[in-house]
């Protein structure tokens, strides 16, 4: 089969007859994960602080280093929501947070050695640019950062901080943060220590069509080359309290299923493709399942950044098991590595 080219998922993406490449998508998808099962995980997104120096435009979860809201969770706090989480028969937890200017490797060593002395868990945590800030804080190259932090606890990274992958828009969306090549290096130095990860896309801020296009192709080149990416995550600019609120259009839900259409058919080396349900809603999600997408993230136990844009969306397992249900597919809970935990039949 002929890999789509720029050009053409340039096409597909102002196409109009989004039902026809929404068809396309789930053929690749039935290709590439074949049968009738639809996925997701139960975690929970820990954000151990929101002091952030990157000052992001996009962002209404960040604060300043001083400011009165300025947080660091303790370790105890920490472990209190995991043991939340495997009680809820959760198998991973996500911790982001701000690029806090006092917070080096060793804070982090020291955390996901605390987490795996007590907990059976996966840590799937800190973005690329988390890594570049942490690699800052302590005068390192992020090689040791990722070796340390893996020696440590560390079992793989989430792909945030991508944004869009062209670092004319991130000059203008996040002119704090880790540029292209550098979040591009921090996932090829992961992948070949043997650190997984999932790749996102931030689309509808100020970027244009091509620039989607060119993020897509920056992440299919790496994965032609590290295969470290089990998954794709493209979800939807959520303007609500944020620098750019009014400044652009948000995006329509026919923007999205295009987008994430798009995004199964051309990464034909990336083995799953996640709805985004926590931006676009329980709803929307199902539909997106037969749009390319296999897999319905996460429960989300605990969500705040998305949140603090005014955008709320909650759903536990049973929920989750519901929609994947009622879209047609058999659901399945699975793990970060996408082995699977229990099929509901």
């Amino acid at each position: 089969m002929n890999r789509l080219t720029e050009q053409e998922a340039l096409q597909l993406l102002r196409s109009r007859d989004l039902l026809a490449v929404g068809a396309r998508a789930h053929a690749m998808r039935e290709r590439l994960v074949p049968g009738s099962r639809a996925t997701f995980i139960v975690d929970r997104n820990i954000n151990y602080t929101n002091v952030c120096v990157s000052g992001c435009r996009f962002c209404a979860f960040h604060c300043a280093p001083g400011a009165e809201e300025a947080y660091i969770l303790s370790q105890e706090e920490i472990h209190e929501k995991i043991r939340e989480t495997v009680d809820l028969g959760g198998t991973a937890i996500m911790m982001q947070g701000g690029l806090h200017p006092e917070l080096g490797v060793a804070y982090f060593e020291d955390l996901f050695r605390s987490i795996k002395e007590r907990f059976e868990i996966t840590i799937h945590s800190l973005s690329a640019p988390e890594i570049v800030h942490i690699a800052k804080v302590d005068g390192l190259d992020t090689a040791e950062v990722l070796r340390r932090l893996k020696a440590a606890g560390l079992d793989s990274l989430p792909g945030g901080g991508a944004e869009i992958l062209v670092d004319r828009v991130r000059a203008q969306v996040a002119p704090g943060k880790a540029g292209t090549k550098a979040w591009l290096g921090v996932m090829r130095e992961a992948h070949r220590q043997g650190i997984p990860g999932t790749a996102t896309m931030m689309f509808g801020s100020v970027e244009s069509l091509e620039d989607r296009v060119a993020h897509l192709r920056a992440i299919r080149d790496l994965q032609d080359e590290t295969g470290g990416f089990r998954a794709f995550i493209p979800w939807s600019f959520q303007p609500g309290h944020t620098a750019l609120e009014g400044s652009t259009e948000q995006a329509t839900g026919v923007d999205y299923l295009t987008t994430l259409a798009v995004s199964r058919l051309y990464l034909d080396n990336v083995p799953h493709i996640q709805a985004s349900w926590v931006t676009q809603g329980l709803k929307m999600g199902q539909v997106a399942l037969r749009f390319g997408a296999d897999d319905l993230g996460s429960t989300m136990i605990e969500e705040n950044v998305v949140a603090a844009t005014g955008v709320r969306t909650r759903a536990n397992r049973a929920d989750l098991v519901h929609a994947i249900r009622e879209a047609g597919f058999t659901p399945a809970q699975r793990r970060t590595d996408y082995s699977v935990v229990e099929v509901f039949g």
